[in-house]
C-alpha cells in the first residue's frame, strides 16, 4: 500500500503563496494519475488538480491560472504551487494517486492551507 505525505500547507494572507508538495512512499512511475483535492469545512472534497503519467494536466475552474501542478518522478513528489490565494482557497488539501495496474485509490493525510482576508 503506497503512503502519501503531504507537506506545505499553512496561514497565509489573501494574495499570498504556497508551494504543496506530496511525497510518495516508492516510486510514483507506477500512478497512472495524481493529483490534489481539497475540501472546505462543510462542504464536499473537489478536484484541485490532475497530472497523468504522461503529463497532461486539468484543472478546476476554481484555480485554472492560479496553480500549476508537476510531478518529479526522481523525487516521488507531486507538487502543487499556488499563488494569488484567496480566502475561499481555505481547505486541507489532499494528494491522491492512482495505481496504473490496479487503479486503486490512495489518499494522503491531508494539509490545512488558511487562507486569511
Amino acid at each position: 500500500q503506497v503512503q502519501l505525505v503531504e507537506s506545505g500547507g499553512g496561514l497565509v494572507q489573501a494574495g499570498g503563496s504556497l508551494r504543496l508538495s506530496c511525497a510518495a512512499s516508492g516510486s510514483i512511475f507506477r500512478f497512472k494519475a495524481m493529483g490534489w483535492y481539497r475540501q472546505a469545512p462543510g462542504k464536499q472534497r473537489e478536484l484541485g488538480a490532475t497530472i497523468t503519467s504522461g503529463g497532461s494536466t486539468n484543472y478546476a475552474d476554481s484555480v485554472q491560472g492560479r496553480c500549476t501542478i508537476s510531478r518529479d518522478n526522481a523525487k516521488n513528489t507531486l507538487y502543487l504551487p499556488m499563488v494569488s490565494l484567496k480566502p475561499e482557497d481555505t481547505a486541507v488539501y489532499y494528494c491522491n494517486a492512482i495505481a496504473t495496474l490496479s487503479l486503486r485509490d490512495s489518499w494522503g493525510p491531508g494539509t490545512q492551507v488558511t487562507v486569511s482576508s
